[in-house]
């Protein structure tokens, strides 16, 4: 690789780590429009860097390219979540309940290992780490649908699991409902560990209805 290229690449990590940061601390609103040339001069960057950036972003579903208008910041609205809710909320708990016939010694580790990780990242102070909490979070919930045994049930929700509400719902907890989405996570393991497929899938069901009860009343 040149450095051309080293410092090309720079450029472009550097304008997705803005981008990204500036629209999930909100201060780049759902459904702003993203000009390159104005985020550029910003960023203090060509356009180039941008534009690989916003696709990127793209990919991710932070952004929306539209042809012939440029990017704009995804927006969900009450109804988007509404709906991506209650799809959750149908299949999630039923995919957890039925993870309980299959899970191993082994599964039972990881999701452990994974639930008390989420639960020091995610403890109030300065190490707290939201952006890592959400890379652990879709660890522990990918490892329990496939568990479940169920590709239709896998392929439903990756229709409606966006990363983008994730994040957001990561972001916009209070301490008290943060707290109540990671303790949900190792009662869940403590279910699996008991081989109870109702007791799993109820609490799925309560920590979808704190996600929502959170992301709903944003709207």
């Amino acid at each position: 690789m040149t450095s051309t290229e080293r410092r090309a690449g720079r450029a472009s990590e550097r304008a997705l780590a803005d981008l990204r940061e500036a629209i999930l601390d909100g201060d780049l609103a759902a459904g702003a429009h993203l000009g390159e040339v104005e985020i550029a001069e910003r960023l203090g960057l060509s356009r180039t860097p941008v534009r690989e950036a916003l696709t990127r972003l793209a990919a991710e579903g932070l952004v929306e390219l539209e042809a012939h208008r440029g990017a704009r910041v995804t927006r969900f609205s009450r109804e988007d979540l509404d709906g991506i809710f209650d799809v959750r909320l149908a299949l999630e708990p039923q995919a957890t309940a039925r993870a309980a016939q299959y899970v191993t010694p082994d599964d039972l580790a990881a999701l452990d290992d994974l639930a008390t990780t989420m639960l020091a990242v995610g403890a109030p102070g300065p190490d707290q780490d939201l952006d890592a909490l959400v890379d652990l979070n879709r660890a522990f919930h990918a490892r329990l649908l496939a568990l479940a045994h169920a590709p239709a049930l896998a392929a439903a929700l990756a229709n409606v699991v966006h990363t983008p509400v994730v994040t957001r719902t990561f972001r916009t907890y209070d301490a008290d409902s943060l707290a109540r989405s990671l303790a949900h996570h190792a009662e869940i393991v403590a279910a699996l560990r008991a081989g109870d497929g109702d007791w799993a899938g109820a609490v799925m069901r309560c920590h979808l209805g704190n996600a929502r009860a959170v992301m709903v009343e944003e709207q």
